[in-house]
């Protein structure tokens, strides 16, 4: 019982920061995700998938691609395998365009 109340409870945890990066407080959420990489290895894959949303929120493309490896190499099924494989796509298209000028 005791599990599944933790599990509960660290799913909401993940739930909120979804939320904290959704509405911008981009700062507070990766303190939480910080606390719960050091805290909770469990949760690390998805605690680094979310920190290459929050980054990339702010348009730090290459913490995004940094954390986003960090939870692949945890979890090669993690959603930050898609995340990062459409990154990489948008990056290649805007550096493309780039030569074209």
């Amino acid at each position: 019982m005791r599990l599944k109340h933790f599990v509960f409870l660290m799913d909401n945890i993940l739930k909120n920061i979804k939320t904290m990066i959704k509405d911008g407080n981009i700062a507070e959420a990766k303190q939480a995700l910080y606390n719960i990489i050091e805290e909770q290895n469990e949760y690390a894959d998805t605690a680094y998938y979310l920190l290459g949303n929050a980054c990339r929120k702010l348009g730090d493309w290459q913490g995004a691609l940094n954390n986003y490896q960090e939870a692949i190499d945890i979890n090669p099924e993690s959603p930050a395998k898609d995340a990062r494989a459409m990154m990489m796509d948008i990056l290649n298209f805007y550096n493309k365009d780039m030569f074209n000028q």
